[in-house]
């Protein structure tokens, strides 16, 4: 069993590259694949309050038997508590489901830009981070503007910003963004959706080339561009596989080809409608 290598996070949170994403299971299959993927060498465990699974979660922590200081856990919360009051009545939702006294990395799951209170929101989580009971705040699917506003009301930029990228999404300039403000990128749905990507004839020249799956190819895309990743998988097989990237690279024409896959920007973010 090897772990996945850690980056710094501001505040020196040390993050995982690589954790196990938990969007689409249930309860129950959280329950069951989170003790596997912990046994496999994961340490980073990625839910939210949306995904309806946060018991199973905690459940399956408290089962792998490893200590809670080993371990990172991730979570989100929803609209209903973009507030700066209400941000900490998620927070004690979320850890009362997770069976937890801390989060290590709490994040608003989407700017809702209609309701536009992700700013209180932001303070909130703020709030949290300066309580100690959280030990690094973020957001998921938040634009550059969104990101903007943030900046500007508080000075204080996330930890994070998890959003949709793989070779197919690239997300070029959130990047660039998130470079420039000391923000690391998280990717979700980093596989795709639907297995077209896993087919494509780049990546799977590539796996035959290293001998590895396509999965283990594009996985190792977002790695080596220092990129960090939530990939859900509940078989504990396809779990030490995705786990096991580290030990190998992608040649620069291979991952320029990756790259090249690139169709745009995706889904929008900008929606209040929840999409991961």
């Amino acid at each position: 069993m090897s772990l996945a290598p850690t980056v710094s996070l501001p505040g020196g949170t040390a993050m995982p590259q690589l954790g196990l994403g938990t969007w689409p299971m249930s309860a129950d299959e959280a329950e069951r694949a989170v003790p596997t993927a912990i046994e496999a060498g994961y340490r980073l465990v990625d839910t939210a309050h949306a995904y309806g699974n946060e018991t199973g979660v905690g459940k399956g922590l408290r089962t792998s038997g490893v200590p809670r200081e080993e371990l990172f856990v991730t979570t989100k919360l929803n609209a209903e508590w973009h507030g700066v009051r209400e941000v900490r009545e998620a927070f004690v939702q979320s850890t009362r489901k997770l069976g937890v006294d801390y989060l290590d990395l709490f994040l608003i799951h989407w700017p809702n830009p209609a309701q536009d209170r992700y700013v209180d929101a932001w303070r909130g989580l703020c709030r949290l981070l300066d309580e100690g009971v959280v030990r690094a705040i973020g957001v998921s699917n938040f634009k550059p503007a969104h990101l903007d506003r943030l900046l500007e009301s508080t000075g204080v930029a996330p930890s994070v910003n998890q959003i949709e990228l793989n070779p197919y999404v690239a997300r070029l300039e959130p990047r660039a963004y998130h470079e420039r403000h000391g923000i690391v990128t998280q990717s979700y749905s980093p596989l795709d959706r639907g297995g077209a990507l896993l087919r494509e004839p780049v990546v799977v020249a590539a796996a035959e080339r290293l001998g590895r799956t396509p999965a283990q190819v594009v996985l190792r895309w977002h790695v080596q561009q220092g990129l960090t990743v939530a990939v859900k998988s509940s078989d504990p097989a396809r779990q030490a596989q995705n786990l096991a990237v580290f030990d190998f690279a992608l040649g620069p024409e291979e991952l320029a080809a990756l790259s090249a896959l690139d169709r745009g920007e995706g889904a929008a973010t900008d929606s209040d409608t929840f999409g991961h």
